[in-house]
């Protein structure tokens, strides 16, 4: 079994509702939940837009292998009516993201997917929901626990 981390994000329609949508058919579909953040409000991040996000991190332990925790969250993503994945860092509303973060320690770059995440210490509405349930886990590339890169990103934006 492996400790899957998932970071979720929705800026359109019942945004509560919707991270809730997700949350129970992650815990149907793909292992059972063991920790889920708080929601954050925050802004959109690489993209403008009127609509605020609502962000949250969970934890999912599960038996399937990155790529079919993979195929499940965009699955659970297109029930919720996410038509649109964002290609090449061009970002957009959506009532729906489900990014997969760590999966374990495991380091992984293949055509569809990345593991850590790529641009998490990049994202503080990754890193505090995910600080908020995993401050110890260490960052498999990084080398530094979830908490410290949170407070490093904190402090970088303060500057």
């Amino acid at each position: 079994m492996a400790n899957v981390y998932l970071g979720l994000g929705t800026n359109l329609g019942n945004k509560t509702e919707n991270l809730c949508t997700a949350v129970d058919k992650i815990n149907e579909k793909i292992g059972e939940v063991t920790s889920l953040s708080s929601f954050f409000e925050t802004a959109p991040w690489g993209f403008q837009s009127d609509n605020s996000f609502l962000n949250a991190a969970l934890c999912v332990r599960t038996s399937l292998s990155p790529q079919e925790v993979l195929s499940l969250t965009q699955d659970i993503e297109r029930s919720l009516g996410r038509l649109h994945k964002s290609v090449n860092r061009i970002y957009s509303d959506r009532i729906i993201d489900i990014d997969l973060l760590l999966y374990d320690d495991l380091v992984l770059s293949d055509d569809n997917l990345v593991l850590p995440h790529p641009l998490m210490a990049e994202r503080s509405f990754v890193l505090l929901p995910l600080a908020e349930i995993a401050a110890d886990v260490i960052h498999p590339l990084l080398h530094r626990t979830i908490g410290q890169l949170a407070s490093e990103l904190s402090t970088q934006q303060k500057k």
